[in-house]
């Protein structure tokens, strides 16, 4: 299967660390730029308000006249400091001060307000944070200062906290992705590695980089244990041979004189109906025999190394031929057909296996007059190998029982056979990584194997 470096969950776990770590620098930055931004207004506003506190000890000690005087010499400071005053009476009229007239329509509901003004020098645009006292005769007093530049020192500061977040963020976007990658081509080698070993290829074994980390204890014991499991498929294989060798010998043997036996001219009728049942019994113990050694030779991945390239198609229609005159002596039709490119990467003898497993239940199973369909049909990447009938199928609770060695469902006991025809079917469809689905024909039984397509 292969990986995504953007599915793993080392990319979730980098992802999850980098959105915390982004929310942490969010959050630094952002309380530095709001205190700073506090402390400059704050400046601003002690400036304007010791600028107040003078121009009232002025107006209690000389009045009106001596207030409107230091504006007047006040106001001339505006190019140096930027200082805003503005004098009016009860009716907003100007009486003193560096302002024009009264910046606002009517009069703010706060004491602390702000305005833009035009730069007497400079024709320009500038902001002005001010406080307006109300005087004890009516008038009022409004003293600001152009923050101009505190305005844009915040500004600047403000962007450089969202670029600074924003390439934290990025940055731990960037370091996430690479260390995904870095650890999905470890794991996507150990996955493959892991493929080849359950598809028999015994001899591979896990990457060690020799960095000591926990992907290499981990191959390492993974190694162990496929070292373990080789000299168990070894013994197994022994085994399985020399199971087959001395039971095969024995059983021909004994079928041999009870042959023998059979011909002799004075053997007895009832004698002889004991003879051909126990050739029968015997026939059936060959049978089951060489069954179980295909299933243990599909399950310990022996067959793995003959695949090849196997047209479905061309084998769905030899096997058609051959079970032919088998269906039409029970009187049953057999239907054959194939769509599109029917090729998977496979062993074509146990592929023919599955089909001879799968019609010979239906030819065992339905009544006269039923119908087989074998078809194969392409979709995508999948090559499906269908195998129906109308006969009385498996009811949905028992499929994946039927799928086990020696299972024999209710209607088929009084059948011939070891219930190990659909073990080896799926024995089959492991070892090609298949899948493998019981479903209902409607009436009948329907078989779908489906594999991969081949290159």
């Amino acid at each position: 299967m292969k990986i995504s470096p953007l599915r793993t969950s080392a990319a979730r776990l980098a992802l999850g660390y980098g959105a915390i770590f982004t929310l942490g620098v969010s959050a630094l930055l952002g309380t530095v730029y709001f205190l700073t931004a506090t402390v400059i207004e704050n400046n601003a506003d002690a400036v304007i308000s010791a600028e107040l506190e003078g121009l009232t000890d002025q107006y209690r000690r000389a009045g009106l006249p001596g207030l409107s005087d230091e504006l007047s010499f006040r106001g001339d400071s505006w190019n140096g400091t930027g200082a805003v005053y503005l004098l009016v009476d009860s009716n907003l009229v100007k009486e003193g001060g560096n302002l024009k007239s009264w910046p606002f329509d009517g009069i703010p509901a706060s004491q602390w307000t702000q305005f833009d003004i035009v730069a007497p020098a400079k024709n320009e645009t500038h902001p002005v944070r001010a406080s307006i006292l109300l005087l004890p005769d009516g008038h009022r007093l409004l003293v600001g200062i152009d923050v101009t530049q505190q305005r844009h020192f915040a500004n600047t500061f403000r962007y450089a906290t969202l670029w600074g977040i924003g390439l934290t963020a990025l940055g731990g976007a960037i370091a996430g992705y690479f260390l995904s990658r870095r650890l999905t081509r470890r794991v996507q080698s150990v996955a493959d590695t892991c493929d080849a070993i359950v598809g028999g290829d015994l001899d591979r074994r896990l990457p060690v980089d020799g960095s000591q980390d926990e992907f290499d204890a981990l191959a390492v014991a993974v190694n162990n244990m496929v070292d373990r499991l080789a000299e168990n498929t070894q013994l197994l294989r022994a085994t399985f041979d020399s199971a087959a060798h001395d039971l095969r010998g024995p059983l021909y043997r004994l079928r041999g004189r009870l042959e023998d036996a059979g011909r002799i001219p004075t053997t007895q009728a009832p004698v002889r109906a004991g003879i051909d049942a126990a050739l029968a019994e015997l026939d059936r113990v060959q049978r089951t025999l060489a069954t179980l050694l295909q299933i243990a030779q599909a399950e310990s991945g022996m067959a793995a190394a003959n695949r090849a390239i196997v047209d479905l198609a061309d084998l769905i229609t030899d096997m058609g031929e051959l079970y032919e005159p088998a269906a039409r002596e029970k009187h049953l039709t057999l239907r054959v057909a194939a769509a599109g490119r029917c090729e998977v990467n496979g062993n074509r003898q146990l592929l023919a296996q599955v089909v001879a497993n799968l019609v010979e239940n239906s030819l065992k199973y339905i009544p006269a007059g039923g119908h087989i369909d074998v078809r194969a049909q392409r979709d995508g990447d999948t090559v499906w190998l269908v195998v129906a009938d109308d006969g009385p199928g498996i009811a949905p609770e028992d499929r994946v029982a039927a799928l086990k060695p020696f299972v024999r469902l209710a209607h088929a006991q009084s059948k011939d056979g070891s219930g190990l025809g659909l073990s080896l079917v799926a024995a089959i469809a492991r070892l090609h990584h298949a899948q493998l689905l019981l479903e209902d024909n409607e009436p009948g039984l329907r078989v779908r194997l489906g594999l991969a397509a081949g290159a």
